[in-house]
């Protein structure tokens, strides 16, 4: 599995310099002295070299914390530290301690700091959509825009809270328990939090696997199935054609509920903090499969321009109205069976809310067991994402209850191999327990068929799992959001 580069502290450098100091007469009295000129440096994005001028009556070695700097010991002397300088490709600061230490008392030193600026010209620039972000959220943003092209992660709904024979077990996974690492991707259901807040037993797993997922540096994956405001019933209430037009409505009682929904998410993100004390970035999905009918936001209910207010509404509401700035916007419409190219092509874009509206370009793909046709998706997808300079992945997929050997390398690796997409989440493995009747699974699961296929697929250096993650809350280097 290939794993990203991990920044390793540098080993000690040693500079001997100055003669052997005399002993003291008095063995009470410390004679040495130690200067370091600056105390404290700022050296340019593009700077090659720094230059640390040490005032040391005793032989002293240098050591760096940091990977972009590096003592140049041919050029350095016993009253000047030359280091090597990186250029900065980043679009944040970064810093480095610079300790200074008796060669025979590593307990007697001083320490400096230098600190690089940013890079003025990174090499790639993308917009979001919520211009005041958290550093989090942006960084996770170009995380997602970086790996695209280098692979995808492997994504589960519900996978950390239940399985298909277990249920509310910390730390365990469908995912884990064949392969031995978490998914890369969490996928979870927001709705029920948007309509009880953060009550009941369930809704306080959610927020607890949320938090793990987050711990280990996964990516977290949200969709809504909110139940139908107007008739009381549940997404899939397609009966009134009026829901959204009643809620972009002003004074109406189905607005009033919609907006206490969104009241409610949005307390749940702006309370959702990691063990740093920042705001957890999620992916929210908020009205996905939208090109179908059968929710009350999908095609049947809604107009073009309905659903495109709709849409901007909701994100102007959590954004601008509740200040909610650990939000992606991700819009994911459905390719569940054969579309030509052109077909496929205008599915991705329908119904578009605008470039400022969205920030990641998803599909929902039931396409069963025809990786030609997921092929097409992909392909598809991977067009617009490179138009609109935006990250892009496959936000639900899966064939329920398949027992195909090679499933994952044939259906899944294969077609995606190379392609553009960041992502690719399967959908849920139901919680059956003993019933083996109920089929409704979607992922790999221990004693399933395509165990060892699998862990094919995991050990390809195209597939992104949990431990091959980068700080996907970085900054990657050469970018820049705005």
């Amino acid at each position: 599995m290939r794993k990203f580069p991990v920044i390793l502290s540098i080993a000690l450098l040693v500079v001997a310099c100055g003669d052997k100091p005399q002993p003291d007469t008095d063995p009470d009295v410390d004679t040495r002295t130690l200067a370091l000129t600056p105390e404290v440096a700022t050296v340019a994005w593009d700077a090659t070299s720094f230059e640390l001028g040490v005032k040391a009556n005793f032989a002293f070695s240098a050591s760096v914390d940091a990977s972009w700097i590096a003592l140049d010991e041919s050029s350095s002397t016993s009253t000047s530290l030359v280091f090597t300088v990186e250029k900065n490709l980043s679009v944040t600061k970064r810093t480095a301690t610079i300790k200074v230490a008796d060669k025979s008392d590593r307990y007697y030193h001083k320490s400096m700091t230098v600190t690089q600026d940013v890079n003025p010209n990174p090499d790639i620039t993308l917009s979001i959509v919520d211009k005041n972000a958290t550093a989090e959220t942006k960084a996770l943003f170009a995380n997602l825009y970086n790996i695209g092209g280098k692979g995808f992660m492997f994504g589960h709904h519900d996978d950390l809270w239940y399985g298909r024979y277990w249920y509310n077990e910390p730390g365990r996974s469908d995912t884990k328990d064949v392969c031995g690492d978490y998914p890369g991707v969490f996928s979870v259901d927001l709705a029920t939090i948007a309509r009880d807040g953060v009550n009941g037993n369930e809704n306080k797993i959610r927020r607890r696997v949320i938090l793990e997922a987050r711990e280990r540096g996964e990516v977290i994956l949200a969709v809504m199935h909110l139940d139908n405001p107007l008739t009381g019933s549940d997404s899939w209430d397609n009966s009134k054609s009026t829901v959204v037009s009643e809620i972009l409505k002003e004074g109406t009682t189905t607005r009033a509920k919609y907006l206490k929904w969104l009241d409610n998410l949005a307390a749940f993100a702006l309370d959702l903090k990691d063990s740093k004390g920042n705001l957890v970035p999620i992916i929210l999905r908020p009205y996905h499969e939208h090109t179908q009918s059968w929710s009350w936001w999908g095609s049947k209910c809604t107009t073009e321009n309905e659903f495109i207010s709709f849409w901007r509404f909701t994100v102007n509401y959590l954004r601008d109205t509740k200040g909610v700035h650990n939000f992606l916007y991700a819009i994911s419409p459905q390719m569940d069976s054969w579309y030509s190219n052109e077909e496929a092509d205008g599915r991705i874009v329908y119904r578009w809310p605008g470039d400022e509206y969205v920030d990641f370009m998803g599909i929902d793909c039931y396409q069963g067991l025809n990786p030609s046709a997921f092929k097409v998706y992909i392909n598809a997808l991977s067009g617009w994402a490179e138009k609109k300079k935006k990250p892009c992945g496959v936000t639900e997929d899966g064939q329920e209850s398949f027992t195909l050997q090679n499933y994952w390398t044939t259906n899944i690796l294969e077609p995606i191999r190379g392609t553009r997409p960041c992502m690719v989440v399967m959908w849920r493995n139901k919680y059956v327990g003993n019933n083996e009747s109920d089929k409704h699974y979607y992922s790999v699961f221990k004693g399933h068929s395509s165990e060892n296929d699998f862990r094919t697929m995991y050990a390809d250096p195209e597939s992104f799992f949990s431990r091959d993650l980068p700080d996907m809350y970085t900054m990657p280097e050469g970018y820049a959001v705005k």
